[in-house]
């Protein structure tokens, strides 16, 4: 399995792609990714010839299973961003694939509005979106100095986006229910009576009845 993530901020060093880079390396050994960071160059949608640019991140996408999109840490979305998307409507690249979308911001909602701006873009697209605005806790040190989440708040809201992206064999392991089970002492042991329907204790069993279904009769015993 591949991806392809396209960063939405112009500048190398901002969080946003910071943030895209690091998403890479929460995914499973198995899946590829890879950044595409040729927003700058993409010029204007106008019909006729296709710029080499917009050439290039076609053969991307066709050539991966899913997408992943961030938006900026502000309200709106950069123009290149939108004339890209503008590009890829136009051709049908994003028709029926799968795209998640990333944003940031040090306060609750802060992105809201260019999130969901995208996110009408993209379904617009034919894209099948999910993902969530990720809020930035201040003070924490986001990032080490090979540039991994370092944050474990942050790590685990980048897990749950791009998890949504790779199938469930590739992100838990097998489910051992055998394994899982946790034996309980003293569970078979009857600690209360049982209750009816209406609250009160249930009947009670004579002891010849009890005395049969311990031994392992099948028939009813009545008592006299």
């Amino acid at each position: 399995m591949k991806i392809i993530g396209i960063a939405a901020g112009l500048h190398a060093g901002s969080f946003v792609n910071r943030l895209l880079g690091a998403a890479g390396g929460e995914l499973p050994e198995d899946v590829g990714f890879e950044v595409w960071s040729g927003l700058p160059e993409i010029p204007p949608y106008e019909p006729g010839p296709v710029p080499a640019p917009v050439r290039e991140l076609t053969r991307l996408i066709l050539a991966a299973d899913a997408v992943v999109v961030t938006a900026p840490e502000h309200s709106l979305l950069p123009d290149e961003l939108i004339d890209t998307l503008d590009w890829l409507t136009a051709r049908g690249v994003l028709a029926g694939r799968l795209v998640a979308v990333m944003s940031a911001s040090a306060r609750a909602c802060g992105a809201m509005w260019a999130q969901a701006e995208l996110y009408k873009r993209l379904q617009s697209a034919g894209a099948v979106v999910t993902g969530a605005e990720l809020v930035i806790l201040p003070g924490r040190r986001h990032f080490d100095e090979d540039g991994r989440l370092s944050d474990p708040v942050l790590r685990a809201q980048v897990r749950d986006v791009i998890g949504r992206l790779c199938p469930a064999e590739l992100v838990e392991p097998d489910l051992d229910i055998e394994s899982g089970l946790t034996e309980v002492p003293g569970l078979d042991e009857v600690v209360e009576p049982a209750l009816g329907l209406r609250g009160e204790p249930a009947l009670e069993l004579p002891e010849v009845a009890l005395d049969a279904l311990k031994a392992g009769v099948r028939e009813p015993v009545l008592s006299r």
